[in-house]
Formats: C-alpha cells, structure tokens, sequence
C-alpha cells in the first residue's frame, strides 16, 4: 500500500472522526494490518500501536476545534477520565504480548456485538421523543458512562487499538443526544484513552524479528501514522467549520453500517487491496 493511499485512507479516518466519534482508530487498525503486512502476525501488534498515535492526534485536534458549549456536557466526568486513562495503559501493555490472532479476532468480536446492540436493544437508532411530538427528548446530562466503566473500557479499547467510542456514543445517545453531539463528545474521551496508549507504544521494545523494511519507533509505524495524519487534519478542520447537515437517523444508521464494513475487513484481511509496499 503506498503512501498516497494511506493519505487518502486518512481522509476517511478524519470524516470519522468527526461523524462518528472514532478518532480514525476503526479505520486505521485494518488499513495499518494491510499496509504492515511484511511484518506476518505482528501486523496487529503494529496496527494497534500506530492506530493510538493516530486516535491521540485526531482527538486532540477535534476536541480543540469542538464549541464549547457541547464540550460542557461531560460536565461531572472527572473521575471517569483518569480511570479510563488508567485502564489504557493496561491494556496498551498487554497489547504488546498477546497473541496476533487473539488481538485480531477480539477486534472483529468486539465490532460484531457491538453491532448486534445497536440493532437490538432500544434507544439508539430511534432516539426518545417528547410525547405527542417527533422531537428527541431532552438529554440527560449525568456522565454517560458510570465511572466503575472507566477503566474496563479503558483497557479494552488500548487492547484493539480504538477509542472506546463504540461503548460511548451509544451511551450518550441512549441518554437522549443527538448523534451530532454524542460523536463529538466521544473524541475528549478517546484522548483519554489514547494518550497513554500511545505512550506505552512508543515506548515499546521494538519486535524481536526484524525481517522487512519497516521502520519502526517502538512499536509505531511512523510513515504509516504520519500518511494517515496528513489525510485526516485537513478534513477534520473543515467538518468542524462547517458541519454536515445529516438527519439524525440517517447518521445513526450510517454509524451502524461503517462499523460492519470494518468488522468485515478485519475478518477477511484477503479483500484489501494489495497495491505495492509503503
């Protein structure tokens, strides 16, 4: 996969980050496992540490750009942010010992279910209304996770790479947001997440078999992660400048079908396309 690709990969991983609260680390883990292949079963290894890296700059971008006044909601979240920092640092350093297939498969599971709640279980898809009225009830502003979650969340979301969003966002939409501003509340979240993940990763020993062309910084992919970063920057300052005007359902849905089509490509890492080397 060569760099112009990932730089247009890391459009998409900025679009999400702003739709969808991911902080590009859905994107990022298949797309790093692909374009890292020469390093075999510690790919995943790689992919998760590039994709902390990519989630820490990605947040921390969105979060700053994010008003305020939507900011203001996770008011009351202080514990829960330390914890959930905690439990990444956990779960960052496990990542660097657990077996490929295991981080790769409990990614496509942790996907999968979290799929099957969504389509499931009330109060995602179809938001609360007002009785007698088609519009969303108003939000409960309590955290939207309790903090005991912190660092469970924390450390499995460190473990596969991602921001914990798939847990957050439907929390926050179940407490009555509006997709728009449960996916923007997610990227402070995800910094809390991916900070000390990627610190571990970059802190990391290199891999013990450095049999290919890949340059690593501890168990970064630097070229990978920089590729990525210079598609998503861009975008993620436009969508929050300008933000799209999509109907709340049809995002929620749009949700729900991004995280399938990642779930798939880990599951079938044969479908991506194979287009030279980085």
């Amino acid at each position: 996969m060569d760099m112009a690709m990932l730089v247009a990969i890391g459009l998409l991983t900025g679009a999400t980050t702003v739709l969808f609260g991911f902080g590009g680390g859905f994107v990022a883990v298949p797309v790093v496992v692909w374009a890292d292949t020469a390093l075999g079963t510690d790919a995943i290894r790689v992919a998760t540490a590039t994709s902390a890296l990519v989630m820490l700059v990605n947040a921390a971008f969105a979060t700053a750009v994010t008003p305020r006044r939507v900011l203001l909601a996770l008011r009351g979240s202080g514990t829960l942010l330390p914890l959930l920092a905690a439990g990444a640092c956990a779960g960052a350093y496990a990542a660097r010992f657990a077996p490929a297939a295991l981080a790769r498969w409990a990614f496509v599971l942790y996907v999968a279910v979290t799929v099957l709640d969504l389509l499931l279980r009330p109060g995602f898809l179809r938001t609360r209304t007002r009785p007698g009225t088609d519009r969303p009830a108003r939000a409960d502003h309590r955290r939207p996770l309790p903090t005991t979650a912190g660092a469970p969340i924390g450390a499995l979301a460190a473990f596969l790479g991602v921001g914990g969003s798939v847990m957050t966002v439907p929390a926050m939409r179940r407490a009555g947001h509006p997709m728009s501003v449960a996916t923007a509340l997610a990227n402070p979240l995800t910094l809390a997440i991916a900070l000390p993940a990627a610190t571990v990763s970059l802190a990391g020993s290199p891999l013990p078999v450095a049999a290919s062309h890949v340059d690593l910084v501890g168990l970064v992919d630097p070229w990978a992660a920089g590729a990525l970063l210079l598609g998503a920057l861009p975008v993620i300052a436009v969508l929050r400048r300008r933000p799209p005007h999509i109907p709340d359902r049809v995002h929620a849905w749009a949700y729900v079908g991004l995280l399938t089509v990642v779930a798939l490509a880990m599951a079938v890492p044969d479908l991506a396309p194979t287009v030279g080397g980085v």
